[in-house]
């Protein structure tokens, strides 16, 4: 078990890597300056400030800087906001795009597996065939289609549900941008839930459960839940991934106060600091997830320990 940690973890660091090189030389590739306004710049203005942030040396060396204070924990400043931290700018937005997240992953898990444990237990039946069609409606739909016609209907025509803005202590603002990311996350787990539950309910130690009078309650529950999640549970780790990238557009559709928007300002005015700490946090915290699902996969089939 040591020796998994520690291969994960050492995955961890290279994956880190990876991400702040692609994010840093892509962003440097893309066209125009991030002090670019409405207003021309004059080029004596426009080489001091260069100069002032180092935009003006080679990659390389921009490069190597970059990472020598990101390993100090030294973020920089904002280009694009002048004087702000980037380190104050995710401090600020990041409990909405965190919170928002957490709350979809949780929704995904409460609707998708019990709808694939009760599709399993039903299969071949009405139900069965419904819940799976309502799992394929919800992969084929993406989320930023979903969105604007929950907001649409729910918020501006029906006035059930606010439509844009964010509370931390009002779940009303929670109900329309968590469905809209965690919905084609519960159709996948419910498919997988169904597959992996099919599976367990066919092995040899069930048949010889029913043989012995054990109810069908009993048998889904102390027998094929365990073995039969371990499919969805593997998924989970990645299915918080997409809701968390998926967060960062899903925001400016419902005009949250999160890290979406300051991510697509800097990625349209090349703020290299600000996309390179957002980037990095989110990969941190994927890293993490797919971490946990892999101890709890552990725990679940003890097969796996070997």
């Amino acid at each position: 078990m040591l020796r998994y940690l520690i291969n994960r973890l050492l995955q961890g660091v290279i994956v880190m890597i990876v991400l702040f090189t692609l994010t840093f030389f892509l962003v440097k590739a893309l066209p125009g300056s991030p002090f670019k306004t409405e207003k021309a710049i004059p080029e004596h203005i426009q080489a001091r400030m260069n100069a002032y942030y180092g935009l003006d040396q080679p990659l390389p060396v921009q490069f190597a800087k970059r990472a020598t204070n990101i390993l100090k924990g030294d973020f920089g400043s904002s280009l694009r906001l002048e004087g702000r931290e980037v380190t104050e700018i995710i401090g600020q937005a990041f409990p909405v795009s965190l919170q928002l997240g957490l709350v979809a992953i949780t929704l995904a898990i409460f609707v998708g597996v019990p709808l694939g444990v009760i599709a399993a237990w039903k299969k071949n039946s009405i139900l069965d065939y419904s819940t799976m069609a309502i799992a394929m409606t919800g992969i084929c739909l993406p989320s930023f289609v979903i969105g604007p016609i929950l907001a649409d209907r729910f918020g501006q025509k029906w006035e059930i549900l606010p439509a844009m803005g964010w509370s931390n202590l009002n779940p009303l603002f929670w109900i329309l941008p968590s469905i809209t990311l965690g919905l084609g996350s519960a159709a996948y787990l419910s498919r997988l839930t169904r597959a992996g539950m099919l599976d367990t309910l066919s092995q040899d130690f069930v048949r010889t459960a029913r043989a012995k009078g054990v109810s069908q309650k009993n048998i889904l529950i102390r027998h094929c839940l365990r073995g039969g999640l371990t499919p969805a549970v593997a998924y989970i780790g990645p299915a918080f991934a997409g809701i968390i990238s998926g967060s960062l557009v899903i925001e400016s559709v419902f005009a949250l106060p999160g890290l979406g928007t300051h991510f697509i300002k800097a990625i349209e005015t090349g703020d290299e600091p600000v996309l390179t700490g957002i980037v990095l946090l989110f990969g941190i915290l994927i890293i993490l997830a797919n971490f946990a699902t892999d101890i709890l996969g552990y725990w679940l089939n003890p097969r796996l320990r070997s």
